[in-house]
């Protein structure tokens, strides 16, 4: 056997050294052993084969980056994984870049729990203070998952510049005196001192910003794993906050909402007055109509939507075809039915022998009504109140366009049209009489074709879509 030993547990340099000596000199990864500490070589080992000129064989910058991290890992075998890749670095000079190698696999994730080990001392060491004789003084007790004091230490170095801080640690010591950053040897728990009258202040700010309505216990204890509470003053909160939080969630509910900032009211009343839409407006154009939807304030969808979206088509259509509210698409560009379920419209109007261009499409709402979810706005249909309110605009749609049949798609546009709510699949595609002169015809929204998952039922009812269509062309 040949040995190489190493100065400590991270020695990297000297782990590189002997690496490198056993790699010139042939010595294959069974053979290579690396020992920490003692007088080197045993009885029957062999010491480390001597260097030879360079033999022109380079490693790559990432396999010495992810051997720096791999090497801070607590697992004993750490060393020998390392000689195993670079062994088979010279005949294979992209194997690190073979995430699906069992070596490299295994080397990526020892490296990622390492940077994991590192994030988690950043975001769990507590110091206590301490009164020294010459001033004050901050200690640490922190027992990392993995030997990163020293690359961790830095990162405390530049965020507590201005202290006098120690870390201790059971792999070592770090100590800052507001200019060096030096390391010490291993330490012990009571090294460190137990408490200081700074908690009381830090718990309470603690116990202050603790939400019980977003209490998420395995969230938490994955971002703060128990083995770390020991060394955290916040965590002897934890079970207190986390019993009371049912009871504090349900307070808060039943809470009756506090009273509006009354300055903030009169702020926003003025603004709504000055700048919303004037109910007394009479459009004269369908152009003026798509403008002062824009001030509209009827009901609170203005405020999370980009714009109202008011139909379009020829401006003395015979059909107008009433959707519920604007999409997501719809909102971005303005445009009602641009979006999935238009297409789907589009090509079942071809279907029936309808031009899109000889008709004029809208929504029963005009604003899009939607909740953030993630990066995506989820649709929301629009409550009754809502409906009402946009009325006023649809109205004013068709007394301007003076259809002479109206297409209502769901159930929204038919009790937007109609004032009414209908049993949609029993008065589907029944020509309904309107004051006016005006007949009105009910089916479904091509988005409810969208949503079926069953390949045949979805044919089915597009079939009963275009079908309804056709009976509505031959009303023209």
């Amino acid at each position: 056997m040949r040995v190489a030993t190493l100065a400590g547990e991270t020695d990297f340099d000297g782990w590189r050294a002997g690496a490198r000596a056993f790699r010139q000199a042939g010595v294959a990864p069974g053979e290579a052993v690396f020992r920490v500490g003692g007088s080197g070589p045993g009885l029957f080992d062999d010491g480390l084969p001597a260097l030879t000129p360079d033999t022109g064989f380079h490693t790559a910058r990432a396999f010495v980056d992810l051997a720096q991290s791999v090497i801070l890992h607590r697992s004993g075998d750490r060393f020998d994984l390392l000689y195993r890749l670079l062994w088979r670095l010279k005949a294979e000079p992209d194997l690190i870049r073979v995430v699906t190698d069992v070596d490299v696999a295994d080397a990526m994730e020892r490296a990622k729990n390492v940077s994991r080990a590192s994030h988690k001392m950043k975001a769990f060491v507590r110091f206590r203070r301490i009164d020294a004789a010459d001033g004050e003084r901050w200690a640490a007790w922190f027992e990392p998952a993995h030997r990163v004091l020293e690359r961790t230490a830095p990162f405390f170095a530049r965020r507590f510049a201005n202290m006098h801080w120690t870390i201790l640690t059971p792999d070592g010591s770090a100590i800052w005196d507001g200019d060096t950053l030096a390391f010490g040897p291993p330490a012990t728990r009571d090294m460190a001192p137990g408490e200081d009258e700074v908690e009381d202040f830090w718990k309470t700010y603690y116990a202050s910003t603790f939400n019980p309505a977003r209490l998420k216990l395995k969230t938490m204890q994955g971002e703060m794993p128990k083995r770390y509470w020991k060394n955290l003053p916040e965590a002897a909160l934890i079970h207190q906050l986390t019993a009371q939080s049912l009871a504090r969630t349900e307070t808060m509910v039943a809470a009756p909402a506090s009273e509006p900032n009354a300055r903030l009211a009169k702020t926003l009343s003025r603004i709504n007055r000055d700048h919303a839409f004037d109910e007394g407006f009479v459009p004269s154009s369908l152009e003026e109509l798509g403008q002062a939807v824009q001030a509209c304030r009827r009901c609170p969808l203005w405020r999370d939507a980009t714009q109202g979206v008011c139909g379009t088509g020829l401006k003395a259509a015979p059909l107008m075809i009433v959707g519920e509210q604007p999409g997501d698409q719809e909102d971005l560009s303005g445009r009602p039915f641009v979006g999935p379920a238009g297409q789907l419209l589009d090509e079942a109007l071809v279907e029936a022998g309808i031009r899109r261009e000889d008709a004029f499409v809208t929504n029963a709402v005009k604003h899009f009504k939607h909740e953030p979810r993630g990066k995506r706005r989820i649709h929301k249909t629009p409550l009754a109140s809502e409906i009402s309110a946009c009325r006023w605009w649809l109205d004013a749609e068709r007394r301007l366009v003076k259809p002479k049949v109206i297409v209502t798609l769901g159930t929204t546009a038919a009790l937007g049209v109609l004032n009414r709510k209908i049993a949609l699949m029993q008065e589907r595609g029944q020509p309904m009489h309107q004051a006016g002169g005006a007949r009105v015809v009910a089916t479904v929204h091509p988005a409810y074709l969208l949503r079926l998952t069953d390949e045949a039922a979805r044919i089915e009812e597009r079939g009963r879509f275009v079908a309804d269509l056709k009976r509505i062309r031959a009303l023209l």
